[in-house]
């Protein structure tokens, strides 16, 4: 072979490039290349994927950039425009020393020159040249570009100055040929300036996309780079076709006449040779006190927490597992990170930023416990430490820890600052064009109809994991389409191409890297959007390269936590240890079977309160299988583990041996430490090998799985395994537990990871039950900034009693607080006031007192951001109804108040003298402003003006008087229909059947191609908003019901489409006033009604309607409907009529389905 591929663009090069790093090794190997290169645009995010490919292919990788050049300096930016921004130049690493400083070239680029494209300098690339070998790229390049104006002195000047920077056989003249004019004229210049320079040329291929034919699928890439069409005429685009991996022999044709350039290609593959190590760790140094090793003192934070944590005689039982634990870490050589991880975790203790109870496996460790870095006693709860770490497992161990949402930056902030910033960096992260997201964007540039393409999406799976591929094989219609359809099969063929392609880079939300040396030395850098400063390889990588990665994840169920136990001791004067509260109350546990779980953390789901009313727990292991049962796989176990639970009898073991593993789980397989403890006590396994059996079963490693049912059953002296049949266990019975726990263990749940988050859920649950107030206030808080979670938890508030008063200028704070049994409405939820206004206002209360007039709160904020807007947003979420007036009269008079204050202060700083200041202070008060005698607003009118400033009623609800009939008919609240923040999915799936109902708010007319009408229109309910669509042929039926606030029933199919939140597709409508009610009447026995009755008749006749009326006799038990001659409306003055006349309790009005309403439409 005499060519090697050496300016290649690969699905790095960001939905520039389709060319997939597999597919392309692949490639190169089948034309019978012995090396390619990896040179994506000014970065390096493909090149440990594209190294680990290449090897295993055995291709030899040449990692490389094609970087951007700054014209001048990398600092500089308006000083050029246009195509002179940069220029771009191909950098390879000859060797390790040259990797090194490529990192770093590509880091300067984002660090220092990020403008418009990641930029470098003659400076840059100065001090970094050493093992790089540098192309001159494409006609973008420096000497290209003017070989192109016809500058040839210019060009050869920057020739030289690359060579000189480089050295002598480090650069080299580029010639590309793809058929464009232009390249053709530069190349001929180019042999000139290779002869009078002695510089060397290369030919390469400019390669964007593997073969020939993917071209049209890497010009609907561009299209969705650039926002374009294929249709579009002005549009970026790659002329031709030929920007692929072509053969030698192809690429001999091109070039008859620079066949030198061809073979220096193959010389420069082979003398690019770059070893990058894996598996190695790479801790970062940790600084001890002075007298102390890392491993000494590590042991005294471990024996000192023994003894705190434990009795004396408990702490010396424990004590061997505290060694073990120990040499284990020894011996791997993590003590740094356990001190490293210890440290920060201190940090946050000492300093009042609360943290979780642990997360993950590492809850199973008897050092993670006594030295503080988990929370949770792993003896009590039956966790294993090998299940986090043993001798036998090769990866790092991994301790992601929870902070309180609100003050976790603090954490990294201290790490950063500890570490040094060079040394700690975000990571990267990848979106990709999916499934059904590609087919979208495609469908978007081949200009197909919206609802058309929509349609194919939706006709993939959603679900985990799946591929067009997949979606094909598991959907009959799909498949069936793909075939008959010719449009159909183009748009999936070219989706089927660009599917899986990185399309956007992002940061990872709570991954840290933290390194000895500065992180350019290990890895490249990135700028994300927000400016972060990211590596540019994933976690995944970041891993493997043996560098330390944390998690520090925000949780705002402990943002919670925290601000109701301060709130319990401000309110009551309580100091409550949350994590000494006991964890076996029954009166908790019994609250968590009534399935009123809104805002307890993990089990506020529909399906996990449905859940805790059925498990109704007793024990907080019942709260641990909860959260781990309630999974998809898992599920199908829950009735299994609900019998065992109220029925022990139906509980057998297929073995002795089982029953002290299963017993706590009633017999039922629930955790992966379960199956560990399994393969260890029945067949003899050391606690490493039971972990790698547990990973080869959760991971479907089915050749490992068989090999070990063999060691399982009969066991392997060879390797020490005994096997059940030595310890007396049948082969039949040996064989059937293995097989449960291959089915198990697919889902089986880790049980350190399940206990710490069930304390949690545990910790909330008791806030909730003992103060109710003082949690719902946190909450509420916690998600102010969410409208409609707000309205979900005022609701939940007043079915629990708690009255929610609007914000208060002389009570309130800036979040939720709480105001006696009450919950005072947080002032900085209040729209155009800024949190500077809110902390004045606090702090002017505090130091003078409350605000006593309109005049004394506007005197006294005068010059402190408060200003015309922020005062009447005040006035309309009732923060001034603590003053005199009503929120009318204080609407009508504040303008004018305000200018008033603002003369007299200009007044009194020019020395000026008013009526006011010249009164006695007897007829000071002829001056006070008066209030307008204008009374109050409606109730509607007050609430318009509460959802406007607040995005949310307090004092009321337009739809509270219908909220039983609202219940009784809907079958999904708005809320349903949000993408939720945690899971970013939203209850109702996409196609389902749903009832919604509330008041149309808002209401578009669009008009279709053939000119008919449809329309968007809102639906608020309780809780929130929707948007509904309703097509044309429905509009003509029911364009009557849609005035602005008529309050309707909505029956239809949820539309939802990924990441965005969903809508309803309007298919039939029914008024609020059409759902029928029947009107109740008890009477003591038949003598009593005989005796009304004919009075009664000449009440009810004035009244004309559909409701019911139904008589009852209470010592009959006996009831009569009235004929439906003799229907009503049911309306208020009826009602006062006859509760005078029969008496209140006597009278009720019971709201009827609307079921039997839909089908007389």
């Amino acid at each position: 072979m005499a060519f090697a591929h050496l300016h290649v663009h690969t699905e790095y090069s960001l939905l520039d490039g389709s060319n997939k790093i597999q597919e392309y090794v692949a490639r190169v190997k089948e034309l019978g290349m012995t090396a390619a290169a990896i040179t994506d645009h000014g970065v390096m995010y493909g090149v440990i994927d594209f190294y680990k490919a290449a090897n295993a292919a055995g291709i030899n990788p040449i990692l490389g950039c094609e970087v951007y050049v700054a014209p001048n300096s990398r600092f500089d930016r308006e000083k050029v425009s246009g195509e002179d921004r940069y220029y771009h130049l191909v950098l390879l690493a000859e060797n390790n020393t040259g990797y090194s400083n490529l990192m770093k070239i590509v880091s300067k680029g984002f660090v220092d020159g990020y403008y418009y494209k990641p930029r470098v300098d003659m400076e840059v690339l100065t001090i970094y040249h050493e093992g790089i070998i540098a192309l001159s790229a494409c006609l973008a390049g420096e000497v290209q570009r003017n070989l192109v104006r016809g500058m040839y002195d210019e060009a050869k000047k920057v020739a030289e100055k690359y060579e000189n920077c480089f050295g002598k056989g480090n650069f080299f003249l580029e010639l590309q040929d793809h058929g464009i004019p232009e390249q053709r004229l530069v190349n001929q210049q180019l042999l000139r300036l290779s002869q009078d320079t002695g510089i060397e040329l290369v030919a390469t291929n400019d390669v964007h996309y593997t073969y020939a034919d993917d071209a049209e699928a890497h010009d609907i890439l561009l299209c969705i780079q650039t926002g374009k069409k294929l249709a579009d005429e002005d549009r970026m685009r790659y002329e031709g076709g030929q920007y692929y991996v072509k053969s030698e022999e192809e690429m001999k044709e091109l070039f008859p006449y620079a066949l030198e350039a061809l073979e220096n290609t193959q010389k420069i593959a082979d003398r690019c040779h770059v070893e990058i190590e894996f598996g190695k760790t790479k801790l970062p140094h940790f600084d001890v006190p002075e007298g102390y090793t890392t491993w000494t003192y590590l042991n005294k934070l471990c024996y000192e927490g023994l003894e705190e944590k434990y009795p004396k005689e408990q702490a010396e039982e424990l004590r061997p597992r505290l060694e073990y634990e120990l040499s284990v870490i020894k011996e791997m050589g993590y003590i740094e990170y356990f001190l490293i991880v210890w440290d920060y975790i201190n940090f946050a203790r000492t300093h009042g930023i609360p943290v979780g109870p642990g997360r993950g496996s590492a809850a199973g460790s008897l050092v993670s416990y006594t030295t503080g870095i988990t929370n949770i006693e792993p003896v009590r709860y039956g966790l294993i430490f090998e299940r986090f770490l043993n001798p036998e497992r090769v990866s790092m161990p991994d301790i992601d820890v929870d902070f309180c949402y609100n003050r976790r930056q603090e954490v990294i902030d201290y790490v950063i600052e500890k570490y040094g910033k060079d040394c700690v960096t975000q990571i990267v992260t990848f979106g990709t064009l999916a499934a059904r997201g590609v087919i979208r964007d495609v469908g978007r540039v081949m200009d197909l109809p919206y609802a058309y393409v929509d349609n194919i999406a939706k006709s993939i799976p959603n679900e985990l994991g799946i591929t067009i591929e997949k979606a094909l094989v598991k959907n009959p219609e799909l498949r069936t389409l793909y075939e008959t359809d010719t449009q159909v099969r183009k748009l999936i063929d070219m989706s089927k191409r660009l599917e899986g392609l990185p399309r956007h880079t992002s940061m990872h939300a709570a991954g840290v890297v933290i390194s000895e040396k500065p992180m350019d030395e290990y890895v490249p850098l990135s700028r994300g959007s927000d400016g972060m400063i990211t590596t540019q390889f994933t976690m995944t990588t970041i891993e493997e390269l043996g560098l330390l990665k944390m998690d520090f994840l925000g949780l705002r169920t402990l943002t919670v936590i925290d601000d109701a136990v301060k709130m319990v001791n401000k309110s009551k004067g309580v100091k409550i240890d949350i994590d000494h509260i006991d964890y076996d109350d029954k009166e908790v546990l019994a609250s968590l079977g009534t399935g009123k779980t809104e805002g307890v953390f993990q089990l506020e789901s529909a399906g996990m309160k449905n859940f805790m009313k059925e498990l109704k727990p007793e024990s907080l292991e019942d709260v641990i299988a909860g959260i781990s049962l309630y999974r998809p796989g898992p599920m199908d176990f829950i009735p299994a583990y609900i019998k065992g639970k109220n029925n022990a009898a139906t509980i057998t073991y297929d073995c002795p041996q089982l029953e002290p593993i299963l017993a706590p789980t009633y017999g039922c397989i629930v955790y992966q430490e379960q199956v560990m403890q399994i393969v260890r006590d029945l067949a003899g396994y050391t606690w490493g090998r039971s972990d790698l059996v547990r990973r080869a079963m959760s991971k479907k490693k089915t050749k490992v799985m068989e090999e070990e049912r063999q060691n399982f059953v009969y066991g392997n002296k060879a390797e020490g395994v005994p096997g059940c049949v030595a310890n007396g266990i049948d082969e039949k019975v040996a064989n059937k537990i293995y097989d449960e726990m291959i089915d198990f263990a697919k889902y089986a749940f880790n049980k350190s990871h399940a206990a710490a988050y069930a304390v949690v859920s545990y910790q909330t649950a008791y806030l909730k039950y003992y103060y109710p107030v003082e949690f719902m206030a946190a909450l509420m808080t916690s998600v102010l900034d969410n409208s409609t979670k707000v309205s979900e938890y005022i609701l939940t508030c007043r079915r629990m009693g708690i009255e929610i008063l609007p914000p208060d200028i002389n009570e309130g704070e800036s979040g939720f607080s709480v105001s006696g049994n009450s919950i005072r409405y947080g002032l900085s939820a209040i729209k155009s006031v800024g949190r500077p206004v809110i902390e004045a206002i606090i702090e002017e209360r505090k130091e003078r007192g409350v605000f006593t007039t309109l005049n004394d709160f506007i005197t006294r904020m005068s010059g402190k951001d408060v200003n015309k807007r922020s005062i009447e947003n005040f006035i309309k979420a009732g923060a001034l109804d603590c003053l005199e007036g009503t929120r009318k009269q204080l609407l009508m008079v504040y303008s004018s108040v305000l200018d008033s204050v603002n003369q007299e202060k200009k007044n009194s700083m020019a020395g000026q003298m008013t009526l006011f200041d010249l009164a006695p202070e007897e007829d000071k008060a002829d001056f006070e402003l008066k209030l307008p005698d204008v009374g109050e607003y409606p109730k509607e009118e007050l609430l318009a003006f509460e959802k406007e400033v607040l995005g949310v009623y307090i004092s009321g609800h337009p739809l509270e008087a219908y909220e039983e009939k609202w219940r009784k008919n809907i079958s999904a609240v708005t809320s349903d229909f949000m993408l939720d923040e945690e899971t970013g999915a939203t209850k109702i799936h996409d196609g389902e059947k749903v009832v919604i109902g509330g008041m149309v708010t808002a209401k578009t007319i669009k008009y279709t191609k053939t000119n008919q009408v449809m329309a968007f229109f809102t639906i608020e309910d309780l809780v929130g908003t929707v948007e509904v669509i309703i097509f044309p042929r429905d509009y003509e039926k029911y364009h009557t019901y849609l005035e602005e606030d008529a309050k309707i029933f909505v029956t239809g199919r949820a539309n939802v489409e990924e990441e965005k939140n969903g809508k309803v597709i309007c298919e039939k409508i029914i008024s609020f006033d059409d759902s029928k009610k029947e009107l109740w009447l008890q009477f003591a026995d038949l003598a009593s009604y005989q005796e009304k009755e004919a009075k009664l008749s000449g009440m009810l006749a004035g009244s004309d309607g559909r409701d019911e009326v139904i008589i009852y006799l209470a010592a009959e038990k006996r009831m009569k409907r009235l004929p439906k001659s003799r229907s009503i409306h049911v309306e208020p003055g009826l009602l006062q009529t006859l509760f005078g006349y029969l008496g209140e309790n006597n009278v009720k009005v019971v709201e009827k389905s609307i079921e039997n309403s839909w089908k007389n439409i």
